[in-house]
């Protein structure tokens, strides 16, 4: 049997500053913004290639403090051309950054360890990780 992570919830202090920052700076997709009612508003974005969206908004989610949620992590080919993308697009991202030592040899030295670090408006945490064998097959299915 297969578990798929489909969802994971961002908790943000205002949707249309987040919806604006993960769809025109970070190139997501924007599944749906629906509004429910004055109170309840769900938007979902898909970075893309992912199998995984992420969901912000008020009412039908669950209540966590803005900026609180650290550790989400991207998957990319090459970590280099993403924090390219990503300065390109404005976004606030460290320099590109070698964690620990490749556990195989591969041609790239920084793929497994080739990271790259922002936050969204309200301070919540990504990570940009090179590992190009899994990035570029799912890249490669969504073109």
């Amino acid at each position: 049997m297969n578990w798929t992570l489909e969802v994971v919830i961002v908790p943000v202090s205002d949707i249309d500053r987040a919806k604006d920052f993960y769809a025109r700076q970070l190139g997501f997709v924007v599944d749906h913004d629906t509004v429910i009612s004055d109170d309840v508003r769900i938007v979902q974005l898909t970075p893309p290639g992912s199998g995984c969206s992420i969901v912000i908004g008020k009412g039908a989610v669950p209540h966590m403090p803005p900026g609180s949620l650290k550790g989400l992590q991207l998957v990319v080919p090459d970590v280099r051309q993403a924090h390219a993308e990503l300065v390109a697009r404005g976004v606030e991202v460290t320099d590109v950054q070698e964690l620990g030592v490749n556990p195989s040899p591969t041609p790239d030295p920084l793929d497994n360890v080739g990271f790259v670090f922002f936050s969204d408006p309200d301070g919540n945490g990504w990570g940009v990780q090179q590992i190009s064998s899994r990035a570029g097959s799912r890249l490669s299915n969504a073109d």
